[in-house]
């Protein structure tokens, strides 16, 4: 059945509703759902276990989240849908997560010091180098064009994963595109929580720095907010490592999608090219910075 027609047939609506489509969704389709009781923004998706990405789990993230005030309220959920209520609130753009980001270090740092607490039942655990490695399975299968490539990322992705040091265990976001940012003008809200689950904070900080274009400045001060203290040269290299691992992760995941996803409008080749970019230029300062052991 159609998306559009699956929403419009949900048994949560009050009286007679309007359905908009959603733009800007790279792996799943989304609407706004005006009805009698209120405005809401309803997501179409099954499980993806290419990506590691399972919708019970998204659900249940989705719900602790409201409860640590990160996120809207989830308001109905079956098998492949989840609707939640709708904020009027401008969607962020990377110059504005470089504008604002001590407000998202801040609400970052909030859901690893909240949503732990608030999990039920099934959760994920992300770990990025693992991800990378499944991912090379995935591409190795396919005979995708970039099989040549990957011993060489693969020795990366060991050598950027040793540079790591130890953090407590957090349940962190992992996909801190700016689109997951959102501004009302009164509060910042953190929202779309397909790879939420336990792993480390220095994935959400690398990640906010790769997919924002950040100065070295900007990291440093980024990290000094999160931990409250200047970082020292074992945590630079770490978050660098991370940093380089977090694109690279952006690139396959755009190399994977293109085998599996088939979203309308959306260029998984070209996404993956500019991360792969993003990459190389990432790897290129990590080992001018820390050297190539």
């Amino acid at each position: 059945m159609p998306a559009e027609d699956r929403v419009r047939g949900l048994p949560c609506w009050t009286g007679a509703i309007e359905v908009v489509p959603l733009k800007g969704g790279v792996s799943n389709t989304s609407f706004t759902v005006q009805d009698r009781a209120g405005k809401f923004v309803a997501r179409v998706g099954e499980d993806y276990p290419f990506h590691h990405v399972f919708r019970e789990a998204e659900v249940i993230a989705s719900q602790a989240a409201f409860e640590a005030g990160l996120s809207p309220e989830v308001v109905y959920t079956e098998p492949g849908i989840m609707v939640v209520r709708f904020i009027e609130a401008r969607t962020y753009a990377e110059a504005d997560v470089r504008a604002n980001t001590d407000a998202c270090v801040d609400i970052v740092k909030r859901c690893h010091r909240e949503m732990g607490k608030r999990i039920s039942g099934r959760a994920n655990i992300f770990w990025v180098f693992h991800v990378l490695r499944d991912y090379a399975h995935t591409i190795t299968a396919a005979k995708h064009r970039h099989v040549p490539d990957i011993p060489r990322w693969m020795a990366e992705v060991e050598r950027l994963e040793k540079a790591q040091v130890p953090l407590p265990i957090i349940f962190g976001h992992h996909d801190l595109l700016p689109t997951n940012f959102m501004d009302d003008g009164k509060r910042l809200w953190l929202i779309d929580w397909e790879y939420g689950g336990f792993g480390t904070a220095m994935f959400d900080l690398a990640n906010i720095a790769s997919n924002n274009q950040f100065t070295e400045q900007a990291e440093k001060d980024l990290l000094t907010r999160y931990f409250e203290r200047a970082p020292d040269g074992a945590l630079l290299r770490s978050f660098y490592a991370m940093k380089t691992a977090s694109a690279l992760r952006e690139a396959v995941w755009g190399m994977v999608s293109e085998i599996h996803l088939n979203a309308p409008g959306v260029d998984y080749v070209a996404y993956a090219r500019e991360y792969l970019g993003r990459y190389e230029n990432m790897l290129e300062d990590f080992n001018a910075k820390f050297g190539k052991t």
